[in-house]
């Protein structure tokens, strides 16, 4: 985290008028343990023990199962990927796939029902998705059409009838149908991301499919309908330079992306298109650059992770930006990278 689907999947099976509480698990390079996580309810609370089973290098991003009963992380070295059984702590680290992904893994998400793990990695065949039962089953065979370079992030559609790749090379995002197993790649837009695709997100409807990207606007957003249609116009005030990170509020009100630049975030109204952007937070997210944002399921707070200390801000969300919420206790280690809060 960021896999943004299944944020905006639990945001919207997580409404009501409790506020949210829950676990926030944020992936960070050196040093050791590369992946910390703690309670949240309305602030931090005091961090976790570390699995038993560390992280072998930097934990690139995490995800939780749809039922909150399962951590996944995405690492730079072998195994590349690691899960632990979840509960208010991490269990005994799960075997490994018996096929690794191929190289270091960027990005992880869960399928909607909980069925299907995917991780997007460096090299080919740049994306690997496995059946996931309280353990891995035998690796999906590869798509027949490949992302065309080293793969980003990955997300699922709501309906887990769809998997978006985006990834180095153009088209920059490959799209698949998904029924256990890929299906015939879609079409790709006819007007293509400007370049790199960082992060990818469907909005909690289905019903459009958002990218950040190395290269202005940064943003690129689509209708989708089992395949993309006319890209939306882009923002007035576009992200200040490279997007690294997109995330739909739960109730596909808001568009937060993550960028290289000051502010490090920027948040729009979305309503089949971009409104005026929201105002900047008073405190900015550390002065490093912003490297993904996920919401809260109740769409209360948004989080950010970002290139210096404290490497994760968090606020309250209103229809804009709150007072940033106190730091934790026990900083992450290094960078922040992905995360994720657990379902509501």
């Amino acid at each position: 985290m960021d896999p943004n689907t299944l944020k905006a999947l639990q945001g919207a099976a997580g409404g009501g008028s409790e506020p949210y509480t829950g676990d926030l698990a944020v992936t960070h390079d050196d040093p050791s343990p590369y992946i910390t996580a703690y309670p949240w309810d309305s602030g931090f609370g005091t961090k976790y023990a570390d699995a038993s089973t560390l992280l072998p290098n930097f934990g690139q991003d995490a995800a939780f199962s749809p039922d909150g009963a399962d951590l996944a992380v995405a690492h730079y070295d072998s195994p590349y990927v690691s899960v632990y059984p979840w509960s208010s702590g991490f269990g005994t680290k799960y075997a490994d796939p018996s096929t690794l992904p191929a190289s270091h893994a960027i990005a992880i998400a869960f399928s909607p029902d909980g069925a299907d793990l995917a991780v997007a990695h460096q090299t080919s065949p740049y994306i690997s998705v496995y059946p996931w039962s309280s353990g891995f089953g035998t690796k999906y065979a590869d798509p027949s059409t490949l992302p065309t370079g080293n793969g980003r992030n990955v997300a699922f559609s709501p309906d887990g009838a769809d998997i978006a790749v985006v990834h180095s090379t153009s088209p920059y995002v490959s799209v698949y149908p998904w029924s256990s197993g890929f299906g015939t790649k879609y079409s790709d837009p006819s007007t293509l991301p400007a370049n790199t695709g960082y992060g990818v997100a469907f909005s909690p409807d289905g019903a459009d499919l958002a990218v950040a990207h190395s290269t202005t606007p940064f943003v690129s957003v689509y209708p989708w309908s089992s395949g993309f249609g006319t890209k939306y116009a882009d923002p007035s005030t576009l992200p200040a330079y490279t997007g690294t990170g997109v995330a739909f509020s739960p109730d596909g009100a808001d568009l937060a992306v993550t960028h290289d630049s000051s502010p490090y975030v920027s948040v729009y109204p979305w309503s089949s298109g971009f409104g005026t952007k929201y105002a900047d937070p008073s405190t900015l997210p550390g002065s490093g650059y912003g490297k993904a944002a996920a919401w809260t399921p109740d769409g209360a707070d948004l989080a950010v992770t970002h290139s210096d200390s404290p490497y994760i801000s968090v606020y309250p969300w209103d229809a804009g930006f709150g007072t940033i919420y106190s730091d934790p206790s026990t900083l992450p280690t290094g960078n922040g990278k992905g995360f994720a809060f657990s379902p509501a």
